[in-house]
């Protein structure tokens, strides 16, 4: 048995302080999320207080006012934020906003009219929270009754869950609650009357033939079901029509059932002349509250110094929340900035491609070649591009959109690989689908068409895509 030894090692480890990591989670934010955090911010500090609008400013910025420079000898000649992120008019610009209830919401809202007791309701609602966007269930009923025992102190059974599960599925988008793609498609085929005899096919094979069908067996499912081909390819018919992923079609409802979409950039063009702007026209300005400093200077006094002891307590707790107030102000300004650098240098970047949304024309670009453009790090232009949108003349884009590897043509010449995913989608999109171009062949025409691409690549495209292999593009 060995000795047990104590060593004494030296490390060089780099902490991040909380102000730090702070300023890392407000440059994530997109617009519509930092609107709500300065609320949260404003409601959390009471020192905090939302900017008067710009005429009731410039009424108040005639009277004397009292700043934190009087009071606590600070070098900082101001503690309010102004974002002058708006057109020389001041005018709100129009934005493409679209907004509604999520499917959670949608979902626990059509519950309430089914017959269920309280506590039935109370599980369909925990039920409803652990389905994902698309629609599915994909955790075990097992796992959901511990999370209910543990978070609500409520006893339940997989059988009851199961029951309940039954109600939720019974709720549009048809084939929301399913477990697997099978339940999911035969929930919206069995949502629909079965008067015809392609439906009814269509049900037997998902009830008993689904992994002939998923693997694409046509020809033996034909002879195994003693259908013509004109009877089968009816069932099909029937089945393609079928969603795979029902949440998705709740958020392809229409604007009620969309996100907030909010464009973190604006690109304004105006004959011929582009101006990169902030839209920072729903986050609101912040300040340090005249009250309060008023309130701190009375307690001081002439000499600067408390009298009463529980005055000096009270100076200092509002000095703090005057100190995080003020620290919270410059982080917002900083991220401000840090958003505009980035996005400058990605337009200039990419200038061509801004004119008239061509992505033909879009450069190859990567995460490192804007942190060396801006000299800031690698992981920051990822927070700054990860979920922000640019508004253009031809639409609202994300911003990871513009990001793309590079690709080299024989002449040596460098393309995006968005072209070569437009090739690719587009020889799919013409393709026989008695025969589906396999991987492979796909790689011949690129290298043909003068993109030397191996097979594997032409495989990560294809999934990138979203289309999927050739055996099961396949169709009779």
């Amino acid at each position: 048995m060995s000795a047990i030894s104590q060593k004494q090692v030296q490390k060089l480890l780099q902490k991040l302080s909380p102000q730090q990591i702070q300023m890392i989670k407000l440059l994530e934010l997109p617009t519509i999320q930092l609107e709500q955090r300065i609320k949260q911010e404003i409601e959390e500090n009471p020192v905090l207080e939302e900017e008067v609008n710009q005429e009731a400013k410039e009424e108040e910025e005639q009277k004397d006012e009292i700043t934190m420079d009087d009071f606590l000898n600070d070098d900082t000649p101001g503690y309010r934020y102004h974002a002058n992120n708006f057109s020389r008019d001041d005018k709100p610009y129009n934005v493409y906003i679209t907004r509604g209830r999520s499917l959670s919401e949608s979902l626990e809202e059509q519950i309430g009219f089914r017959n269920l007791s309280a506590g039935q309701e109370t599980l369909a609602k925990y039920l409803i929270g652990s389905i994902e966007d698309d629609g599915y269930l994909r955790r075990e009923l097992s796992s959901i009754a511990d999370d209910i025992a543990f978070s609500l102190g409520v006893e339940t059974t997989e059988e009851e869950l199961e029951y309940i599960l039954k109600e939720i599925q019974q709720l549009e988008p048809a084939g929301v609650g399913a477990r697997t793609l099978q339940e999911c498609l035969l929930l919206q085929l069995c949502n629909r009357p079965m008067t015809t005899p392609a439906r009814k096919l269509a049900k037997k094979i998902l009830t008993t033939y689904f992994t002939e069908f998923s693997k694409k067996h046509y020809e033996k499912l034909m002879a195994r079901l003693g259908v013509t081909e004109d009877e089968f390819r009816d069932a099909i018919e029937e089945i393609i029509s079928l969603s795979p992923k029902p949440g998705n079609l709740h958020n392809e409802g229409g604007s009620d059932a969309l996100p907030y979409i909010i464009p973190d950039f604006i690109l304004d063009n105006s004959n011929g002349e582009q101006e990169l702007r902030l839209n920072s026209g729903t986050v609101p300005e912040v300040r340090v509250s005249r009250r309060y400093m008023e309130m701190m200077q009375e307690m001081a006094g002439q000499g600067g110094v408390a009298k009463r002891e529980e005055d000096k307590e009270t100076i200092q707790f509002v000095k703090s929340k005057i100190d995080s107030a003020k620290w919270f102000i410059s982080a917002i300004k900083q991220r401000q900035d840090t958003l505009m650098r980035t996005m400058t240098e990605i337009y200039d970047y990419q200038r061509e491609y801004f004119e008239d949304g061509d992505l033909s024309k879009l450069r190859p670009m990567i995460l490192k070649d804007i942190a060396d453009r801006t000299g800031l790090d690698v992981s920051t232009i990822s927070r700054v591009v990860n979920s922000k949108y640019i508004q253009t003349h031809f639409g609202i884009i994300p911003l990871k959109q513009l990001f793309s590897e590079a690709m080299h043509t024989d002449s040596g010449a460098e393309v995006s690989s968005y072209e070569i995913k437009n090739i690719l989608s587009e020889c799919i999109r013409e393709e026989d689908k008695r025969k589906p171009l396999t991987d492979e062949v796909l790689m011949d025409i690129l290298n043909e068409k003068g993109y030397q691409i191996a097979r594997r690549t032409v495989a990560k495209y294809r999934e990138m895509l979203g289309i999927p292999v050739a055996r099961l593009r396949k169709e009779i």
